[in-house]
């Protein structure tokens, strides 16, 4: 029993590796579908933060005055990993159900669809990295060594985002209304998660209950690395490892067994 998560690992990976053209496939798929008809096309992976950025930086910074330096930078850095989070996992949720017809037709392993549901929202993340670096550039923010670190946090979200997104796309087969309610959800984590205010204004019992949530820490990783230009406590980093790792062994497992009865729920 102790070697059956490690063989359904090396299972899945074994398929990840046979069928990686196919994934390849549905990404550019994806890609072409999201940016189809955009005259801007894949600049809108740069123009949409730097947007969201500006108006949240003149509503929040006048109605609310926090103290944070170079709050333009502050605010990018977390708006940019939670739309990562919240895309690829509303997209992952989604991927079964809307590929049921070619999983009725042909035999593919069904963890496919929402794990390249998430590596294309990964590229839009890669892509909306440059509006980062336009922010630091256009504030004089220094540029500091530890940046070279920054795919760390970016690689271990990517992980929990896997699990979460096989997770959700196998429970939203059997509960169709967990697409609806997963709106709310993610809009109560988004305020759950210091993206527009600082961590210290809230009060110590909320900082305790914070600390659970699994986005801050990532959030909190990437500033410190961009921002800031120390690398984060070994606590951080424990938060942000066991978080990928728990969720992705989480959304496989859930995943390997809600699998076996698609076909009649499709």
């Amino acid at each position: 029993m102790q070697h059956q998560p490690q063989g359904q690992l090396r299972t899945s990976w074994g398929h990840f590796k046979k069928y990686r053209p196919l994934i390849r496939e549905l990404v550019t798929r994806d890609l072409k579908v999201k940016y189809r008809r955009s005259f801007l096309g894949y600049v809108w992976s740069i123009l949409n933060p730097l947007l969201m950025m500006l108006l949240q930086t003149l509503v929040f910074s006048y109605m609310f005055r926090w103290d944070i330096p170079n709050y333009p930078l502050y605010l990018i850095c977390g708006n940019t990993l939670f739309s990562f989070f919240n895309e690829s996992t509303n997209m992952g949720m989604g991927s079964v159900l809307g590929n049921s017809s070619l999983i009725k037709k042909v035999y593919v392993p069904k963890f496919i669809f929402p794990i390249s549901r998430v590596v294309s929202s990964f590229v839009n993340l890669l892509f909306s990295l440059t509006a980062i670096v336009l922010v630091m550039l256009i504030t004089r923010s220094p540029i500091y060594p530890t940046l070279l670190l920054v795919w760390a946090p970016l690689l271990l979200l990517f992980l929990f985002c896997c699990g979460m997104a096989l997770l959700l796309s196998a429970l939203a087969v059997y509960f169709r209304d967990l697409q609806y309610l997963y709106g709310i959800l993610t809009m109560a984590w988004m305020y759950a998660t210091p993206l527009f205010y600082p961590f210290s204004q809230l009060p110590l019992f909320m900082q305790q209950v914070v600390k659970f949530n699994p986005l801050y820490h990532y959030v909190n990783c990437l500033r410190c690395l961009v921002m800031y230009g120390f690398v984060p406590g070994p606590n951080t980093w424990f938060a942000c490892i066991a978080s990928a790792v728990v969720m992705m062994v989480l959304g496989l497992a859930a995943f390997r067994k809600l699998q076996r009865n698609f076909i009649l729920y499709l």
